[in-house]
């Protein structure tokens, strides 16, 4: 039996029983059919290539043929309780825009990214001089389907910016289970080789706390600095 990708499990948790659940990128629909079949919610998958599309109409998965970077914007306005987006948005060619239709389309937002600030990334880069490979960032430079790396510091400050409120982030290395971690810290840059973040939009009321929440402990809510504007002169 395959191992569970530690980043499902952690989704597994969060999602609440019966939820209305977008997983963007949803590859062969394997954590779509995990929360289907634990959760029992009403799923439903974007996927890019027809194999994976097929594969996951073959399990009886409902999932469309799209492109996230523009099918997004023709999902109803809150139509979903969670948009997911899993060691994907690195890949997309307009991330700021995709992770403001995610908060558009759902209540929250659940969106796992590789952390190129990871001491093994930076360790490589001085070593060798190269473009790493680790465990998280396995492909080459020439053939990565990664466009947009960023380190947890970068995804911070993207929040920011678009005035997202992070209600949640956990640390994912070397295939242990997730660590709830405060995003700001400058250590959590150097150690986290994959965060996970629960994002949802400031101008909506935050979640009263479930029973068993991402980490199992009634969450605290991550809170980003509003951007600054600058005084007109």
């Amino acid at each position: 039996m395959t191992a569970l990708r530690e980043d499902f499990c952690e989704i597994l948790r969060l999602v609440r029983p019966g939820a209305r659940v977008l997983d963007v990128g949803c590859g062969e629909g394997e954590l779509l059919e995990l929360l289907t079949r634990e959760k029992q919610v009403d799923g439903q998958g974007l996927e890019i290539s027809q194999e994976g599309v097929s594969t996951c109409l073959a399990k009886g998965l409902a999932v469309v043929q799209g492109d996230g970077d523009r099918d997004l914007d023709y999902f109803p306005t809150q139509a979903f309780d969670y948009a997911v987006l899993s060691k994907t948005l690195q890949q997309m060619r307009e991330p700021a825009h995709v992770l403001s239709e995610l908060l558009r389309i759902a209540d929250q937002a659940v969106v796992s990214v590789p952390n190129f600030g990871h001491w093994r990334v930076r360790w490589a880069l001085l070593a060798t001089g190269r473009m790493p490979e680790t465990r998280s960032l396995p492909d080459p430079w020439w053939s990565t389907p990664n466009i947009h790396l960023c380190t947890l510091r970068d995804f911070v400050e993207l929040c920011r910016e678009l005035d997202l409120r992070i209600d949640a982030c956990s640390a994912l290395s070397n295939g242990k289970s997730a660590r709830p971690i405060d995003p700001h810290k400058p250590i959590e840059n150097w150690r986290s080789e994959t965060a996970l973040f629960l994002l949802s939009r400031r101008s909506t009321p935050a979640r009263a706390p479930a029973p068993v929440d991402l980490f199992g402990t009634a969450p605290t809510p991550v809170e980003t600095e509003p951007k600054r504007r600058k005084a007109k002169a």
